[in-house]
């Protein structure tokens, strides 16, 4: 599907969406599959509800980040009522522009002595 939306636009992403794209930048996942892969790299801190993640999904497609997978991964048996879900280019740059900007800010940050002890931070 493509999408109006340039880069500039999408960043930056909303923390879900940041965390279902990153799922997705290993190969495409069903819904439920993306869920668990978030809760585990999260330590448990994130976990999104079956309604909210296809809501998220849904505009995802809609704005051109993730698109509907047309295969089955070999990895997974399957099951024909799943929907497979696949990262876009356009995905692939916004979360690349994403970690950017958050890389800039922790450099921002780590300058002002605010990571490590003892680093001029204030106490």
């Amino acid at each position: 599907m493509a999408s109006n939306h340039n880069l500039e636009e999408l960043i930056p992403l909303k923390p879900n969406d940041f965390h279902i794209l990153l799922a997705l930048t290993s190969g495409q996942k069903h819904g439920y599959r993306i869920a668990k892969e978030i809760e585990e790299e999260s330590g448990g801190r994130i976990r999104l509800e079956a309604g909210n993640l296809h809501r998220t999904v849904q505009k995802m497609i809609r704005l051109g980040l993730v698109e509907i997978s047309r295969t089955i991964p070999k990895d997974d048996p399957g099951d024909e009522r799943r929907k497979y879900y696949a990262i876009t280019k356009l995905g692939r740059q916004a979360v690349g522009a994403d970690l950017e900007r958050m890389r800039s800010l922790i450099e921002v940050a780590d300058s002002r002595g605010m990571f490590g002890a003892g680093r001029g931070g204030a106490a």
